[in-house]
């Protein structure tokens, strides 16, 4: 911070406050409330609504300072626990509005000037001219994308929920295909998948279950289309873990894959699997796209184009850097990375494809462990 000339950080968008400080609103998740995280050479703070408080204490959420806001009230017990003390000793102290709590918190860690950056990401444009105004005489200078770029590289604890996160989607896609047969439906198997998720102790994301023509939509619903002889079904699906998200996506057919469907495939894997080759430390996000495109090309899809080939994961189920054409981002040891080669022709089939991958020195660890070839369904 102090080589940037900040004082100190603010964080706004969920995703941001969880780095920081490790809390996750539910409130947040149904009302539009601010959540500030601030994080300074002196320490760390969070700003949340009064309704907060009680989670945030209940769940030990290690900051230095808590300042809260709003007009949450809750009943005082006559002989009051440790954790009902300082929930009401914190509500007690609570501020008028989010900017006035989110001066006190600058204040409480020596951040009383200077110029202070704020992740503009969480923040409506009037948001951000409130804060500007209360916080007065301190700047303040736009920080989400430093906060972007310190969540590329990942913490051994980032890595094991992510890890821990693909396998219970690679489970639960299994127990899916197991039961795949004439007759199934999309959302029959979707309702699976979620379950089998939800057994397993994560939390189901939206994703993608299709069959036959509907596999070529890039982002369709599920629907009471059921699986017939011949048809693709194409699997985009996922989870979060403590957080941290994860997704797969596989091919199957009902009966022997025709010539097409099998060239086509073949294609798609030959571009992950090139793409997987090029991945290491210092080579860019273009090249492993260049190398990606070019593998699916020579193996039977001439014609294929694509705007990117995979992305980070993390927190985000989309976050940095993008493999992209052109793009001169080196990647870095300890990103965890998506790579992707999907088809998709419109009326007639789709076709997925992803490895998750831990870049390290010696380059892409493939953190999956399901078996990437076309599933054929008897």
């Amino acid at each position: 911070m102090a080589a940037s000339g900040s004082a100190a950080l603010v964080a706004t968008a969920p995703e941001n406050v969880r780095y920081v400080t490790g809390f996750r609103s539910l409130t947040a998740t149904v009302f539009a409330t601010p959540h500030l995280a601030v994080v300074s050479p002196r320490g760390t703070a969070l700003v949340v609504p009064a309704i907060d408080v009680a989670p945030l204490v209940a769940d030990g959420v290690s900051v230095d300072h808590v300042v809260c806001f709003g007009g949450f009230r809750s009943q005082r017990p006559a002989a009051p626990t440790d954790e009902a003390r300082r929930v009401h000793e914190l509500m007690d102290r609570r501020a008028r509005s989010p900017a006035d709590a989110l001066a006190a918190a600058l204040d409480a860690l020596g951040a009383a000037d200077g110029t202070i950056g704020v992740d503009e990401g969480g923040l409506t444009p009037a948001a951000w001219q409130r804060l500007a105004e209360r916080l007065a005489p301190r700047g303040l200078a736009p920080a989400a994308e430093r906060f972007g770029a310190a969540r590329r590289v990942k913490g051994p604890h980032e890595i094991e929920c992510l890890h821990r996160a693909l396998g219970i989607a690679e489970e639960a896609l299994d127990a899916v295909v197991q039961t795949l047969g004439r007759g199934v439906t999309e959302q029959e198997a979707m309702a699976r998948f979620e379950a089998e998720v939800a057994r397993h102790g994560a939390t189901p994301r939206a994703g993608a279950i299709a069959f036959a023509a509907g596999a070529a939509i890039p982002a369709p619903w599920p629907t009471e289309r059921a699986l017939a002889p011949g048809d693709l079904a194409r699997f985009d699906v996922g989870c979060a873990f403590r957080g941290y998200h994860a997704s797969v996506a596989r091919t199957a057919v009902l009966g022997q894959p025709d010539r097409r469907q099998d060239t086509l495939y073949g294609a798609m894997l030959a571009g992950v699997e090139a793409a997987l080759e090029a991945i290491a430390p210092g080579v860019t996000a273009g090249r492993v796209f260049d190398a990606a495109l070019a593998a699916a090309r020579a193996a039977g899809a001439p014609g294929y184009e694509r705007s990117h080939v995979g992305h980070g994961i993390g927190l985000e189920p989309y976050e940095r850097p993008k493999l992209a054409a052109g793009d001169p981002t080196p990647l870095e040891a300890g990103e965890v990375l998506r790579v992707e080669l999907p088809w998709h022709e419109h009326g007639v089939a789709g076709l997925g494809l992803t490895e998750t991958v831990l870049v390290t020195r010696a380059g892409a660890r493939v953190l999956n462990r399901s078996a990437r070839g076309l599933v054929v369904l008897d």
